[in-house]
């Protein structure tokens, strides 16, 4: 993944990210979007077989782009991280489960 900065400004920042798809972006656009301080958050892939995503934030007040940006990326690797421990957890469940039908 490489990233390149096509735009800064004080409260506005666009970025392209080299080889990645919607999934990514839908990802960080929701994110960005739960951010009280985020005027605007989008993305868009100029052509869906030649292009790289381009991404837009632009914020309210003196907050910066950058900075809602990294809470953003750290609110989805915590929501990684719950996910992960509440999948393993409901795995383990499940295994218990089939163990007690398996002797019965």
């Amino acid at each position: 993944m490489q990233i390149k900065i096509l735009m800064r400004k004080p409260r506005e920042l666009k970025f392209e990210i080299e080889g990645e798809s919607h999934t990514l972006c839908n990802l960080l656009e929701k994110v960005l979007l739960e951010d009280e301080t985020v005027e605007i958050a989008g993305y868009r892939i100029p052509h869906p077989l030649t292009s790289n995503p381009i991404i837009y934030i632009r914020t309210k007040g003196r907050r910066s782009p950058e900075t809602a940006l990294k809470e953003a990326v750290n609110k989805i690797l915590k929501r990684n991280r719950e996910f992960k421990r509440e999948f393993r957890s409901a795995l383990r469940e499940w295994k218990k489960t089939e163990k007690k039908r398996g002797k019965a």
